[in-house]
Parts: structure tokens; sequence; C-alpha cells
């Protein structure tokens, strides 16, 4: 995994450099998970904001999460339909507290379970590739992968209130 360091833009190529430690957990989010953070102030992934500014998670994202994010932050939301301003911000942010991965997923003696819905694969892909321990989504095709894996994906698949539960028993 390559990880780069901030520059001075604001189209969300920001990236948090690699800690001297090495975090608790290593993080993918959905492009739904991303939106419920940047857009939505979701209050599931709250115990995630307190967890990355704690140093304790690390979020990877990849060139292809960070231009589906970009797309989809296009969209409209009714009232909290976002201006290109907002957009960028919320990119910039992304970058801010995320870690840029190039990793390539390496050849494995098992295969990954084949998402239902082929844009979502490229989410079980980083999180193979970069040692993710889970993939954190609402995702249906996704989750039924998490009921039904095989093959067994080296990471688990959960929704954020899963996560907020792991995270409560990790500092427990």
């Amino acid at each position: 995994m390559s990880d780069t360091r901030p520059d001075d833009s604001a189209e969300g190529t920001l990236h948090l450099a690699r800690r001297p430690h090495a975090p608790l957990l290593r993080l993918v989010l959905d492009t739904n998970v991303w939106l419920d953070w940047l857009v939505f102030e979701d209050p599931d992934v709250a115990p995630v904001r307190v967890a990355v500014a704690a140093g304790t998670v690390e979020i990877v994202v990849n060139e292809a999460v960070v231009t589906e994010l970009a797309r989809v932050l296009a969209y409209p939301f009714g009232a909290r339909t976002l201006t290109p301003e907002a957009r960028s911000k919320c990119l910039a942010e992304c970058g801010r507290i995320s870690v840029k991965s190039d990793a390539e997923i390496a050849a494995r003696e098992r295969p990954l379970p084949v998402c239902g819905d082929p844009d979502d694969q490229k989410f079980l892909e980083l999180a193979a590739a970069c040692g993710a321990r889970y993939l954190v989504t609402r995702d249906r095709d996704l989750l039924e992968l998490a009921r039904h894996r095989d093959p067994l994906p080296p990471f688990r698949i959960v929704t954020p209130r899963e996560l907020q539960a792991l995270l409560a028993q990790l500092e427990g």
C-alpha cells in the first residue's frame, strides 16, 4: 500500500500519512457509509469518527472509491443536496481522514466472493488488498455475502451499527 502525504488540493486528494504506530483496526467504508458520515451525519457512524480521531482505526480508500464518492456526492439529496463547494469539502474531508492505497489485490489461494452488484466488487477487492479487518456497509448485496460467505473473505462485512458494537467491545 502506498500512502500519500497531504498536499494543498481541496478536491479530495488529501490523505493521511501513515501514522508511526499501527492502528488497531483497518476499515474500508462503502459509498453509503461515506454518505452517512459526510452528508447525513448518521449517529451510527459517530463511534467510527471518534476512533479515527483517536487513531485507533484507519480508513483506507483507493482511486475507484474516491471516484465513485465524487460521482455520488453530485446526486440530489433533497434538502441535503450539495453545492459544488460542499462536494469539494466532503471530498477534502474524506481525504483528510483516510489513507489512500494503490495496492492491487494479490493472487489468492481462495478467490474473493463475487458481489451480486458488480459496482460493489471494488470494496471487496480494496478490503482484501489493504488487509482491512472490516468492510463497513449498508449495501444489501454486500451484507448478503456476510451471511453466505463462500468463499470466505479475509475480513468481516459489517453494518455501521455492528461495527459500533465491536468498537465498544474493544474499548471495554
